[in-house]
């Protein structure tokens, strides 16, 4: 189909991805981007701390789709046609070799963004793609003369046979808007992995310490998440709390953002065997002072502050330490409770639980039922991953499914 112009609306990572599989998968198509800002792959940019990270390395697809609080079904059969095993292999094929981190999460070799951005930018301009920032689009209706045509902002229209939807998540369902999609086919969004606000913590001025190991729950949910903690100036973060706002989403969003945290800060111990603990180390160690004297592991400047909170004085022994502040002890450890009033964004990271319905769409093809030649890719879908890779993953996912067979 020699005279095939496709649009694709959004220069993030879902946009460039399915531009540039659609232009080498169908090379007579005039393909264009459409981004409203005046740079494009902006998130790619800014993302891991300015050094992109690209996907995970969970190269067993039935493992990696539960890190997907939303979107683990459909991504399960994606997947079977882009993976992160395909995103390495692509990414090594233009000179772009990847590596692993202890955690899992992989970067350029690089350790610089600028290298995705780089890549991605000269194979869309090696193919011909049509590259135009400041194009905000106002909507997209059918056409007579073309399936499609798009209305920018500026009063400008542009006919497509084909367009893909690539704009990211919304803050707000009124912000679906000015898609021709059916309302109904829209899960209206709110916000996922952000960091939880305290103001009432005992512990914002422990800013910076790290706990390897906690459990966190949601009270009144069953919602509750296992792994390492940060304290912060407004509250917590880290990666066991980004989990758990992911996963929450939903129940966090209907209660406000105003819930009780329970914290367990020794998870690997139930409650008798943490008081074992403690008695077997203040037989053998009784001279010394409780404040000064850690035997859990815990950060020290953490461990003074529990004791503090529960009024062990700094000259307490651990032989002479009554069993009243004993017990109390025990209880913060397995059972801190904490009133969350809010949520901040983390790292400039906006990601959003909601979106474009998997159901209205073909799910091979990431095409609209209801409106043929209209796709979507990346995150305007009802798709979302926890940090460490797997968002941007599912935009090379959805990216590549939909520029496979935008030009079928």
């Amino acid at each position: 189909m020699s005279s095939l112009t496709i649009v694709v609306i959004g220069g993030g990572a879902a946009g460039f991805f399915g531009a540039i599989t659609a232009a080498e998968t169908f090379p007579n198509a005039r393909v264009t981007i459409l981004e409203k800002n005046r740079t494009v792959l902006n998130k790619v940019r800014i993302s891991g701390g300015g050094r992109c990270n690209v996907t995970h390395a969970c190269f067993d697809n039935r493992q990696l789709v539960k890190h997907y609080p939303r979107g683990e079904k459909p991504l399960r059969s994606l997947l079977t046609q882009f993976d992160a095993t395909a995103t390495v292999n692509w990414f090594e094929e233009r000179g772009v070799p990847l590596k692993t981190e202890a955690d899992g999460r992989m970067f350029p070799s690089t350790n610089t963004s600028d290298t995705i951005v780089d890549c991605l930018l000269t194979t869309a301009r090696r193919l011909g793609i049509q590259i135009r920032t400041s194009c905000g689009v106002a909507e997209i209706r059918r056409s007579e003369s073309s399936d499609w045509t798009v209305h920018l902002l500026t009063g400008e229209t542009i006919s497509a046979n084909r367009v893909l939807i690539a704009t990211g998540g919304y803050p707000q369902l009124a912000s679906y808007g000015w898609l021709p999609e059916p309302a109904e086919s829209i899960i209206p969004p709110v916000p996922s992995l952000f960091t939880f606000n305290i103001p009432d913590s005992p512990f914002l001025s422990l800013a910076g310490v790290a706990v390897p190991d906690a459990k966190v729950y949601v009270v009144g949910t069953k919602q509750e998440q296992r792994g390492p903690l940060l304290l912060t100036h407004w509250g917590f973060s880290g990666p066991v709390i980004l989990r758990l706002s992911a996963w929450a989403a939903r129940d966090l969003a209907d209660a406000n953002y105003r819930f009780t945290l329970r914290v367990n800060w020794v998870p690997t111990l139930n409650e008798n065997e943490l008081r074992t603990t403690l008695q077997n180390f203040r037989q053998q160690n009784g001279r010394k002072q409780v404040i000064s004297q850690n035997p859990l592991g815990l950060p020290s400047r953490l461990w003074q502050a529990l004791a503090s909170e529960v009024d062990i004085p700094e000259t307490q022994r651990w032989a002479d330490l009554p069993a009243k502040p004993l017990n109390k002890l025990i209880e913060r450890l397995t059972n801190s409770q904490f009133q969350v009033v809010g949520k901040s964004t983390f790292k400039d990271e906006f990601v959003t639980c909601g979106g474009i319905m998997f159901d209205s769409l073909n799910v091979q093809t990431l095409e609209s039922k209801a409106q043929p030649g209209l796709f979507f890719a990346g995150e305007v879908l009802d798709v979302d991953g926890i940090t460490g890779g797997f968002n941007f993953q599912s935009a090379w996912t959805t990216g590549y499914v939909a520029g496979l067979n935008i030009g079928v």
